[in-house]
């Protein structure tokens, strides 16, 4: 196993690749209808997607909500599922609109309104957790394939534990950390740039900050 802490690993992807500033988006909604889109499909075709809602004037959650879904799916084509993601976007912003929006979803505490974003049709772990970090800026870690890939190489994790597992993990070993929620949300946006990078499907080793760390090489 790795003898790096998660928090080193941090520093290490850091002090490489600079800060990332995440998440790319105008607002807080923007940010969840993004992480709706962003399911099996690369952020390129999502910024598309967002692109020609802008364009067409409806990227609020009132107009997604009331939208035909035939001229939603069409303007969402970009980040392929159009169909599919045309509905889970459509659920969420009627959820989102009789929920009050952001104000009074912000009032409250971090796992009620986790659980109030999992029982949206087609809003899932990493969705939720991904508005929660980014949108709503709770100390939330959001677990992706990336993660797994990376922690699994450097032997922190077996691969296989369950999401909620992972994020326990991950948030236990930074729990003493400051300023979690700007720390969490470079950690993750660090670790997806590295597996673009360097530690792809078929790893680019040469190039790899870790590789001094990873017991694979």
């Amino acid at each position: 196993m790795s003898s790096l802490t998660f928090y080193q690993v941090y520093k290490i992807l850091l002090r490489s690749y600079g800060p990332q500033r995440w998440w790319p988006a105008d607002s807080p909604f923007e940010v969840m209808v993004g992480a709706v889109l962003t399911q099996n499909t690369s952020w390129l075709n999502v910024e598309r997607a967002i692109a020609n809602l802008k364009q067409d004037k409806a990227l609020t959650a009132k107009a997604i909500a009331g939208m035909r879904h035939a001229r939603l799916a069409n303007l969402l084509k970009p980040a392929g599922y159009f169909n599919i993601k045309a509905t889970r976007l459509q659920n969420f912003c009627r959820w989102y609109t009789t929920q009050g929006g952001l104000r009074r979803l912000q009032r409250y505490e971090t796992d009620a309104l986790r659980q109030l974003l999992l029982s949206v049709n087609g809003v899932g772990p990493e969705t939720a957790d991904d508005m929660l970090l980014y949108a709503f800026e709770r100390p939330v870690f959001v677990i992706d394939a990336y993660t797994r890939r990376l922690f699994s190489r450097l032997t922190h994790i077996a691969g296989d534990e369950s999401y909620e597992a992972l994020r326990q993990q991950f948030q236990n070993s930074l729990s003493r950390v400051k300023q979690q929620v700007k720390i969490f949300n470079e950690y993750h946006a660090l670790i997806v740039q590295h597996a673009k990078q360097a530690c792809r499907s078929k790893p680019q080793c040469h190039a790899c900050c870790l590789r001094r760390h990873c017991p694979g090489v």
